[in-house]
Formats: structure tokens, sequence, C-alpha cells
């Protein structure tokens, strides 16, 4: 009982008012960047600040691989609404985001997306989808890394949905390459459709780049698949030490 009344009546406020004052101060930077730098370092701070107050403690690993001059396209899985903050806070690269559009229309966040340079798609619209792909190449190409959730939202299932071959052909299309990656313990900390906060251990891991040069749209659905199996082997073991409470 106490730790859901911490949840409801005190970490789930403190985001709220973190996430206004910090989306006022991403606006307020967006008059005086418009590369989307300084906005994403505001959400790194926001996204730090909410780990904090939901006190989340994340683990990187395999951050190594990562070269420092290459811009990547990441895919994830999703099972929680923990999981952005976990990836703003702790990704060692700068990213763009390909996330529903919907989001765009939520205050703050919303205008913080649309300011910083993410890329919105309207997966309902597969002509409006179709650009969004070939924005989000753009994007790449501009020197942005691009992080995507191929399930195409979160997943109230245990396991994952199947990825959608979107990050494929996108990172085929700009000639990148796409790293695997699994966020692990995050499903534990915030379950689907509750507002119970556990804090917690999570963990990021970094699976290897995979070139894509020479690949042909063809193989976006293989090359999805191998990236879907891979996060799958990287989620298998458990965060060390995890608990909830």
């Amino acid at each position: 009982m106490f730790s859901y009344l911490r949840s409801v009546l005190w970490m789930c406020p403190l985001i709220a008012v973190a996430t206004t004052v910090m989306g006022t101060i991403s606006l307020g930077a967006s008059l005086f960047d418009r590369t989307g730098r300084l906005q994403h370092n505001v959400a790194v701070a926001w996204a730090r600040m909410l780990l904090r107050i939901c006190m989340i403690k994340v683990d990187v690993i395999g951050a190594e691989k990562l070269d420092p001059n290459q811009v990547y396209v990441f895919v994830s899985n999703h099972f929680s609404l923990v999981d952005t903050p976990l990836m703003f806070g702790s990704m060692p690269r700068p990213f763009r985001i390909l996330a529903r559009h919907g989001l765009w229309k939520v205050p703050f966040l919303g205008w913080h997306l649309n300011r910083a340079g993410h890329v919105p798609v309207e997966r309902e619209n597969p002509r409006a989808a179709a650009r969004s792909l070939i924005h989000a190449a753009d994007k790449i190409k501009e020197g942005f890394s691009l992080l995507i959730f191929p399930e195409g939202g979160r997943t109230r299932q245990p396991t994952m949905r199947s990825f959608k071959s979107g990050a494929a052909r996108i990172a085929i299309q700009a000639g990148c390459p796409i790293v695997p990656m699994a966020i692990v313990g995050t499903r534990k900390i915030l379950p689907p459709s509750s507002a119970h906060l556990h804090p917690g251990r999570a963990e990021l891991r970094i699976g290897d780049p995979i070139p894509t040069s020479g690949m042909k749209g063809s193989d976006s659905a293989k090359l999805i698949r191998d990236i879907q199996a891979t996060v799958g082997e990287l989620s298998e073991r458990p965060v060390a030490g995890s608990k909830t409470g």
C-alpha cells in the first residue's frame, strides 16, 4: 500500500511538474537552436530527472560497440512508459525518434518533439507513413541517429510483437548500420495500464551494429527478422539485482 501511495501521490505529480517545466524550457531553447541539439540536451536532463524521481537505476551494457563518428538506426523492444525516459537519459549517443504522430498532440511533449526535429509517423495512413520513412532517412543523412520501437507501440503481452520492417527500410535507404538493443526490467517497474511505479533496476543492452551497405529494399524483411531475433537473445538474461517494491 505504501508503495502504491508513494507512486500515485508523490512520483506521478512530480513527473507531471518536471515534464511541464522541462517542456517549457525546451520550447524556449528552440527559439535559439533550430538544429534540435539544445532541445535534446533538455530532454536528457528531463529523462534523468524522471529516473531519479522514480528511483530507477539504469545500467548500459555494450556502449563500447558504438563508433562516436557513425550515425545509426537504433531498434529496441518496448514494454513500458518508462522506456522513453530510460532511452533519453541513458543512451550513449544523441538521437531523434520515429514515433506515432498522436504524441505530437500532447501538450509540452508534442511541442518538444516538433521543435526538436523528431519524426512523426501516421501508421494508419500508408502514404503518409511512406513519406515519414523518407523523412527519417533524410534525417539520418543530415547526421542524426534515429531510435525506433518497431513493434508499433508498447506491447501489453509478456513477449514482443512482430517487428515492422520500416526500421530496416530506413537503415537500408540511408546506408547506415542498424543496432539491435534490448530494454530489460521496465515492465516490472511500470506494468502496462498501471500507475504503480516500482523503484528498481533496468538495463539497456546494446548489440553489435549490423551494416546495411549493399542491401536492397527487398532485404528489409529478413533484416528485421534477424534484428528481432537478436533483441530476443539480448533480453533473455534477467537484470542483476532487480527487485520490486
